[in-house]
């Protein structure tokens, strides 16, 4: 006996890949939602629109791999609050955050590719 996979329901659509210009509006979001929200607007945006077209795939990773290496550094900088050196920590990761999601997002709307600086790749 042979296996057959069921057949797809009446509604079901293949992911559709974006327009250029959708792919350049997600990949600006996603950079700007994390300077509000942390690294939840990154990991969100990877996990719907990474098979959605090779831009938006590669600056949502990216900001996903930047957001987790603050989440990281923040929690180091906490911890050494007990000696005052994290409250500077983690002023400089404030600031790194705002400045840098802006460059990317900038970046992003121009349709041109970006790295963070000083980021561990966690997603490759």
């Amino acid at each position: 006996m042979t296996y057959s996979a069921p057949p797809p329901p009446a509604d079901y659509q293949p992911v559709q890949p974006m327009r250029p210009s959708d792919e350049k509006l997600w990949a600006t979001l996603v950079h700007i939602g994390g300077i509000l929200f942390g690294f939840l607007p990154a990991l969100i945006g990877y996990l719907v629109l990474k098979d959605r077209g090779p831009f938006v795939r590669d600056h949502t990773r990216t900001a996903l791999n930047f957001q987790i290496t603050m989440v990281i550094v923040s929690v180091v900088g906490a911890l050494l609050t007990i000696v005052l050196v994290g409250f500077l920590i983690l002023a400089a990761v404030g600031i790194v955050i705002i400045v840098f999601s802006i460059i990317a997002a900038v970046k992003a709307n121009n349709g041109q590719y970006y790295k963070y600086p000083m980021t561990i790749e966690f997603i490759k």
